[in-house]
């Protein structure tokens, strides 16, 4: 699956608000869609890849020998769902989705991102 179909997939996930893919080495989008006016998916992405980061040097100051599945912050109104794009080995790619936490299934959701994740070529 292209970034433009995965991007797409992602967007028809029940309660998506936007969703970026993201290199963590540079912080920057290599494709995005929705987000609007209140939601500046540039500025989540450079954002994001800091949360990314900070959790990848926890986790080799712990020396645990493990990979991150997926990141969630939770807010009162959306779901934030980070994903590493962990299929691809040691890729620094991660798929970055936002979710209005009314309309969205949370288990349905990471399920979904998880395929996409998967069926990704880049």
């Amino acid at each position: 699956m292209t970034i433009e179909l995965a991007l797409k997939e992602a967007m028809s996930i029940p309660g998506a608000v936007g969703v970026t893919l993201v290199d963590y080495d540079s912080g920057m989008s290599l494709g995005s869609l929705g987000g609007g006016d209140w939601l500046d998916l540039d500025i989540a992405a450079a954002g994001n890849t800091e949360v990314v980061r900070a959790k990848l040097r926890v986790m080799a100051s712990l020396g645990l020998d493990d990979s991150i599945e997926d990141i969630l912050i939770t807010l009162h109104r959306q779901y934030h769902v980070i994903r590493p794009l962990s299929a691809r080995g040691n890729s620094t790619l991660f798929l970055y989705l936002v979710l209005d936490r009314e309309r969205a299934n949370l288990a349905l959701a990471r399920h979904s991102i998880k395929r996409i994740e998967t069926s990704l070529s880049v």
